[in-house]
């Protein structure tokens, strides 16, 4: 499955944009994954996180990872009494490479992942296909497998983690998201205002369109006062026509190791 989704997006130029070396080209492994067992929640869920550490001058990719990055993919259908897993990301830092703009991290991450499970002692286990990326950018096929200890003892590192999530729009005093789309050659053109108090450093935005086929250009951000506006083109991977969920429309904000998370518009 994950060989399959790496060859769609290299058809699709997900994977064109960015030079790819093999693996077995490196004295020294790019990065090293591995599960954090973590805790037992009072509601029956369980915390748990992918741990990466990246080589010196090596970064990994958010879930939006822009233009010139890989989008990770996850399959956790090995698991055993496991029901859903939902990834809380942390804020991504944004970097830029020879003119593109790309989102993720540096040195390590501590992905926090809630379980839900059926019942039962749980086995997590993934096969995941992520890029990490230096002067060159390297697709890795990794798998990680953990048994859950039925304990609360809380994780230190993992609840650091999760406090490095984005603001919810309510967290961040977000009033009001407004939304206009027109036409334009080869998908649509977004416009979304969102009227919220400035965060600190130079704010940029990530837009995900809530569709998997649809991506979105790196979106031109300035300040009206106290509005943001946030431009962007939203298009299919195949060059077909699609329905735009506004609902679904996702906006991150990002400033300096601070971001803003925002579901849906007006």
């Amino acid at each position: 499955m994950i060989r399959n989704i790496f060859r769609v997006l290299t058809c699709l130029g997900v994977l064109g944009m960015v030079p790819l070396a093999a693996p077995a080209a490196r004295a020294e492994e790019p990065v090293v994954a591995e599960l954090r067992p973590g805790w037992r929640l009072p509601d029956g869920d369980h915390m748990a996180a992918l741990h990466l550490r990246l080589a010196p001058g090596w970064k990994t990719y958010w879930r939006a990872p822009g233009e010139a990055g890989i989008p990770p993919v996850f399959d956790w259908s090995g698991s055993d009494n496991v029901s859903r897993v939902t990834a809380l990301w942390p804020t991504p830092h944004v970097f830029r490479q020879s003119g593109a703009r790309s989102v993720g991290y540096k040195g390590e991450l501590v992905l926090p992942l809630r379980i839900s499970g059926n019942g039962g002692p749980v086995t997590l286990e993934a096969n995941m296909m992520i890029g990490v990326c230096s002067d060159i950018c390297v697709p890795q096929t990794l798998h990680v497998e953990a048994v859950l200890p039925d304990s609360t003892s809380v994780d230190p590192m993992i609840a650091a983690a999760l406090a490095e999530a984005p603001f919810t729009a309510r967290e961040a005093k977000v009033s009001a998201v407004r939304c206009t789309v027109s036409p334009a050659k080869g998908g649509i053109k977004l416009r979304a205002e969102i009227d919220m108090p400035a965060i600190a450093g130079s704010e940029e935005t990530v837009v995900e369109a809530g569709h998997p086929e649809v991506w979105a250009s790196e979106p031109k951000t300035r300040r009206s006062g106290g509005t943001l506006v946030s431009e962007t083109k939203l298009m299919h991977m195949e060059g077909k026509p699609f329905a735009l969920d506004r609902s679904k429309l996702r906006f991150t904000v990002l400033g300096h190791d601070q971001a803003v998370d925002i579901q849906g518009c007006g």
